[in-house]
């Protein structure tokens, strides 16, 4: 039975974990191991070809026992029936939250006030592949009858962050003969340097704002129009070189977008969440219809498991479990993700917006203020560039940082040695991490006395490791899917909204007032503070000096 109207903090359960945490912190992985030779494998998991090594945390099998009943008395197993069943769970929006349908197989159904979206989704697909396959093949030209090789995706936030890391995922199963960029920078910067070689008469751009409305899309929207016509000339070419990713018919028509290549999404759908429906199209582009079905087949395998899998041997579950033990109960405020694979490059930034704008947040769904951390800050780059730059920090420095390792057993691009030594540095590091090096172990290298402190390791840092057969786009999906449903589990224990984001509003609503006082469009005096407004008018005087 849920608990879940208790406050967290005065649960049995989590009263029980305070306890348990100061029996247990001051144990080392060194004592955990020795005490149980196969720890590695009895704090594994292996499910839809994800392989989870949990044993280098600083946990035992008490510690997952009470963290689960933590997870079953907050009505975690209620919410994912919820979620799934398309109950409006996004309560200060009043919205369904489906991004689980976005990759659900035809024939399946998924209510939403008396209506089955599957068939909706999939009738966006296949429109989506129809397009696809058209400007791949070269059936779709530009105004100037010459094929597309540009493709370049405007948007921001989600309709920027899912598209260009999962572009540069899975660069290797692309058409090398389509140029694919992105633009969402409203510094005009990113526009300049993301056109400045192509040709405009072989280049499409995919407008991703749902509403037509979004200040940066629609400023580089419109800059990519100028652009185009410069060269182009006619109005009429913007038919043939710009698509839309919206639900606003009326605002992509003014535009000059033909509505019959508009592709629809729902409410139901987050942005953060949504680079699997049509905000996906320059993903669908590069590689392909058959291998974008792949991915949402990979996504798909991780919901189902999710949603049917006890919690003790549920990858998502498991993972914000653990995380949920260091942010609370430790203290930790960061999270490292560190994949090794150099396509993977972009993965932990799109974990910033997934995981922060999910669960950054400070009140309840009863919209009270928590007495406790909830999301953590996301960071991470790949190996092995990260052993070179902040892994010093990691081993030695005076932060507790839980890590998640990701690697792979096959190379997409088998060279030499090279992938050994890739994985080899990964082990190395959750090794290091956990059982560190001892003065005595130091001196015993032969290290001067006066070296020795400074060359000991900790250790018992604790770490995750993933790993999987080879990165591909079933794979890709499934390890999304992985946090996406992560994010959710750690939500719902800290009772907060992690579909909203009320967040990123109050600054979008200050730099409208301040862009007339900017542009000297307002009679007004400034109507900052004394900070902001003596900044405007400097700006303002150098930004009009003569050089």
């Amino acid at each position: 039975m849920s608990t879940s109207s208790t406050p967290l903090t005065e649960r049995t359960t989590w009263k029980a974990l305070e306890e348990h945490y100061q029996k247990t912190h001051e144990l080392h992985l060194r004592r955990l191991f020795a005490e149980d030779p196969q720890r590695g494998e009895h704090f594994a998991l292996e499910a839809v070809g994800l392989y989870l090594d949990y044993s280098k945390n600083r946990l035992t099998t008490e510690t997952l026992k009470l963290l689960l009943e933590l997870a079953e008395t907050s009505g975690l197993r209620e919410r994912i029936e919820a979620m799934f069943g398309g109950e409006k769970i996004n309560v200060t929006e009043k919205r369904a939250v489906l991004h689980v349908a976005l990759r659900t197989p035809k024939g399946t159904s998924i209510v939403v006030e008396g209506e089955n979206v599957v068939p909706e989704v999939h009738a966006v697909l296949d429109k989506m592949a129809d397009f696809a396959n058209r400007v791949r093949s070269g059936e779709w030209r530009g105004y100037t009858g010459k094929p597309i090789r540009n493709v370049v995706n405007i948007g921001i936030g989600g309709s920027d962050l899912g598209p260009v890391m999962a572009y540069e995922a899975l660069k290797y199963y692309s058409d090398r003969n389509l140029t694919v960029r992105f633009v969402s920078n409203i510094d005009g910067t990113d526009f300049v340097e993301a056109t400045h070689d192509l040709d405009a008469a072989e280049t499409l751009f995919i407008i991703s704002s749902k509403t037509f409305t979004t200040l940066e899309t629609m400023t580089n929207a419109r800059s990519a129009r100028q652009w185009c016509l410069q060269t182009l000339g006619d109005d009429q070419a913007v038919a043939k070189h710009f698509v839309a990713v919206s639900t606003n018919a009326q605002e992509v028509t003014k535009f000059g977008i033909d509505t019959t290549n508009m592709f629809g999404f729902w409410d139901w759908v987050g942005g953060r969440y949504s680079y699997d429906s049509a905000i996906g199209l320059s993903l669908m582009l590069a590689i392909g219809p058959d291998h974008y079905h792949e991915m949402l087949a990979g996504f798909h395998a991780m919901d189902e498991h999710f949603r049917t899998a006890p919690f003790e041997r549920n990858l998502p579950v498991l993972l914000a479990l653990i995380g949920l033990w260091y942010n609370n109960f430790y203290g930790a405020e960061t999270v490292a993700i560190l994949p090794y694979d150099h396509y993977l490059g972009k993965f932990s930034a799109y974990l910033q917006q997934l995981d922060m704008e999910s669960n950054g947040k400070h009140v309840n769904l009863e919209g009270n203020p928590v007495n406790y951390q909830t999301g953590p800050i996301i960071w991470g780059q790949p190996g092995t560039n990260g052993q070179h730059a902040f892994y010093q920090l990691i081993h030695q420095g005076t932060k507790l940082i839980p890590c998640d390792f990701i690697g792979f057993c096959q190379s997409l691009n088998p060279i030499g040695v090279h992938h050994d030594l890739l994985m080899a540095n990964l082990f190395a590091q959750t090794e290091a991490l956990a059982f560190g090096k001892t003065a005595e172990e130091v001196k015993a290298d032969g290290v001067p006395d006066f070296q020795i402190q400074h060359r000991v390791f900790e250790g018992n840092r604790p770490t995750n490791t993933i790993l999987a057969t080879r990165l591909t786009p079933e794979t890709l999906g499934k390890l999304v899917a992985l946090y996406e449903h992560k994010v959710f589990v750690q939500g719902t224990i800290w009772n907060i909204n992690s579909f909203d984001q009320w967040g990123v509003e109050l600054g979008k609503v200050l730099a409208g007032q301040i862009v007339p006082e900017l542009q000297g469009t307002t009679d007004s005096k400034f109507a900052q503070d004394s900070s902001t407004n003596t900044l405007i008018e400097r700006y303002r005087q150098i930004r009009n000096a003569t050089s």
